[in-house]
């Protein structure tokens, strides 16, 4: 998969960061603080199909920090909770939550860029890691998990190779189940997969993360995979 990012250098005292954001923005994606009470990542096929890309990206670019602005999105009819947007770090990177505000000061004069990713390496890493969630759920080591912080309305989720990668599988799979939902044709958000087993456990219970689709407006753009797409209605000047 390609991915169109905007690269950044900023700095936080005598460190620098590489840091990408998507270009375009995720204009119909938004995300909720799961720190709260329930967070609902929604966002309609483009955005979930390039955020599992940027979640890819993410596993395997230990030195580059994935920011992806979500708060200014077009604001959905169910969006629970607050506004937050997402950044994705290695955990190998030791990014501190609280040196973002810092960062993302100096997020100006990107630069375009292009980056690949490779899915069948993701399917690889993230199939291993939920052979291992299977195996011992209850007991995955701190590095099996993402790590959630919220921060400077920032969802921050740190995390290793493999659970990046697993995470990168549960948002191609909501891109590609959400639309096939008569829901969807229906204008309303589908829970389509979540990331809350690949948050840690408290007390048997962890953060919940959850992923919807939902088409953008106005409907008549979208068609359910499967139908006959909707034809243009003769106008009067039709030839």
């Amino acid at each position: 998969m390609r991915l169109r990012v905007e690269e950044f250098r900023p700095r936080a005292g005598r460190y620098a960061f590489r840091v990408v954001q998507p270009r375009p923005a995720l204009r119909h994606t938004t995300l909720s603080d799961p720190m709260r009470d329930w967070g609902y990542l929604v966002g309609d096929h483009d955005g979930l199909a390039r955020l599992a890309g940027l979640f890819s990206f993410a596993a395997y670019s230990l030195h580059t920090v994935v920011h992806i602005p979500l708060r200014q999105s077009v604001p959905r009819d169910y969006a629970p909770g607050v506004p937050v947007d997402l950044v994705l770090a290695h955990q190998s990177l030791g990014l501190r939550p609280s040196v973002w505000p810092a960062l993302r000061r100096g997020l100006t004069h990107g630069v375009p860029r292009t980056v690949r990713t490779d899915e069948r390496r993701t399917a690889r890493h993230g199939s291993a890691w939920e052979e291992r969630w299977n195996r011992r759920w209850d007991r995955l080591p701190r590095a099996d998990r993402l790590q959630p912080a919220v921060h400077a309305r920032t969802l921050f989720l740190s995390g290793a190779r493999d659970t990046f990668a697993a995470a990168s599988l549960q948002l191609a799979w909501a891109a590609g189940i959400g639309p096939l939902s008569k829901r969807a044709g229906k204008g309303y958000d589908v829970l389509s997969a979540s990331l809350t087993t690949l948050l840690p456990l408290s007390r048997g219970r962890g953060t919940e993360l959850d992923i919807g689709f939902q088409a953008y407006p106005p409907l008549a753009h979208f068609t359910r995979p499967g139908r006959p797409a909707r034809r243009r209605r003769p106008t009067a000047v039709w030839p």
